[in-house]
């Protein structure tokens, strides 16, 4: 009953304070907007002082006048203590969590215990709770979230969401994106969290250059590891990185195991496979862990991938290549003034990854459309003789990637086609989107459905340019027959 009383005296309380403010803010210069959503008998035009109001609310707090409750943010094991004089109302308004401490508090002071990184970003959470605004440094995202995240402020825990999965390409100088992932996974926020793992994930020969990458956590090492879309140069790189992760973090025999088996050799020539055997230290060590995966990636590269499908499971990993950038594996492909025209180009790779194909040399053609529109959605014409236009208006960006000419060398083999789509990030040209397809982009029905290809602004184009990376990645078929 008593709770109910107060809860009800706040509520009161906080509708004339917000008309109190209301009537200031109109005493002072107001401004006129058009209004296009117009109310009955209203002609459209509305009086908004809200600007002036915000800067009242901010006033109130930073002057502390009519404040009721003392926020005494304290931090274990240390002496420093932030004390904010703040109003119940507000409060109560923006935070359940606060409203519910409110109700239950024996004094005018509420004692909140935060971390230190919490309590240096305290002044800025409580001006958002007055303000509505907020301005964050990269160092300031993670608090500020756990703030929102505790206090339960849904809309400044949404808005460092997307503050942080916009600056994932920002400079820092040891690397956040990493530790962004380790705090979105134990604070279960699945959007920031597969935000940061697909950006390691698909700029990942970037990362391994930078000085973040050694203080990535285990689980987050094997999470990349297992994954197929990683865009780097090779799995050597690859293997060079992890050798260096674990040199410097000097895990666990179990976890260097299980690491070391992640890697895919086969996608190894055997000239890198005999130099890992040779000059690798943590190989040498850990070579009785992974013997049996050498043993099979110089099988794969001394027969025919035919002749493997028929004794050996080739969908495993071991035999599925990542998004490598080498020119064995696919090829750069620039289009300036993308909307312009239609486009063609053509490029080789290998065949296979094994050595066995090696000498062997597929050519592919590339044609980029700008504007294509599916046969059902073209305009019929149905007259004899009827011009038919040169440029169909509308439509959407597609590619489609086909060999040259075709052999007996394809069989049991599916050529699946991948395109890298760069955008430019904070001085960055880092990779926005992978499109994985058979033959034609046509088929994941949204390839550049988010590109704006006309504005020059657009963080997809590069001096006028899309920049593109082809990649073609053999997987092979098994051919092994069940034995009754």
């Amino acid at each position: 009953m008593v709770k109910k009383m107060v809860a009800d005296l706040i509520h009161a309380g906080m509708l004339l304070l917000i008309m109190w403010l209301q009537m200031e803010a109109a005493a002072a210069a107001g401004t006129l907007k058009v209004d296009l959503t117009e109310e009955e008998g209203s002609d459209g035009n509305t009086i908004s002082h809200s600007q002036t109001l915000v800067q009242r609310l901010e006033a109130l707090l930073v002057q502390g006048n009519g404040s009721d409750v003392s926020l005494r943010v304290e931090t274990p094991n240390a002496d420093e203590v932030k004390v904010i004089q703040a109003h119940s109302l507000v409060l109560s308004l923006q935070s359940q969590v606060f409203e519910e401490m409110l109700l239950s508090r024996n004094s005018s002071t509420m004692v909140l215990r935060e971390s230190s990184d919490c309590a240096a970003v305290f002044d800025k959470f409580i001006r958002y709770l007055y303000c509505g605004d907020i301005s964050l440094r990269l160092d300031q995202a993670t608090p500020l979230h756990k703030l929102a995240s505790k206090y339960q402020v849904q809309s400044l825990q949404q808005g460092v969401t997307q503050y942080m999965t916009q600056n994932l390409a920002k400079d820092s100088p040891s690397g956040h994106v990493a530790g962004w992932y380790e705090y979105a996974l134990q604070a279960g926020d699945v959007v920031l969290r597969d935000s940061c793992l697909q950006y390691l994930a698909w700029n990942l020969s970037m990362v391994l250059q930078s000085g973040e990458w050694v203080t990535i956590s285990n689980q987050l090492l094997m999470t990349l590891l297992q994954r197929s879309d990683l865009v780097l140069q090779s799995e050597m790189e690859l293997f060079a990185a992890l050798e260096a992760w674990i040199i410097q973090n000097e895990p666990d025999g179990l976890t260097v195991e299980n690491a070391l088996r992640a890697v895919r050799y086969a996608m190894m020539p055997p000239r890198e496979l005999f130099h890992l055997q040779t000059q690798s230290t943590v190989l040498a060590r850990y070579q009785e862990s992974v013997r049996d995966l050498l043993y099979m990636s110089y099988q794969f590269h001394s027969a025919s991938p035919l002749q493997m499908a028929k004794y050996f499971d080739v969908n495993c990993s071991l035999f599925v290549p990542r998004n490598y950038l080498s020119t064995v594996w696919g090829s750069p492909w620039i289009i300036n003034n993308p909307t312009r025209d239609d486009r063609s180009t053509s490029f080789q790779t290998q065949l296979g990854p094994s050595s066995h194909d090696a000498s062997k040399r597929v050519t592919w053609n590339a044609l980029f459309s700008p504007r294509w529109l599916p046969l059902s959605m073209r305009p019929m014409y149905t007259e004899t003789g009827a011009m038919q236009p040169t440029r169909v208006e509308g439509g959407r960006p597609r590619i489609i990637i086909t060999p040259a000419t075709s052999s007996a060398d394809f069989a049991g083999v599916n050529f699946q086609k991948t395109v890298l789509v760069m955008a430019q990030h904070h001085g960055k040209l880092i990779v926005k989107h992978v499109y994985n397809f058979h033959q034609s982009t046509e088929e994941n029905g949204d390839f550049l459905a988010e590109a704006d290809l006309y504005r020059r602004t657009s963080d997809y184009l590069i001096d006028s340019s899309l920049f593109l990376h082809v990649v073609v990645k053999p997987l092979y078929q098994t051919l092994i027959t069940n034995k009754n």
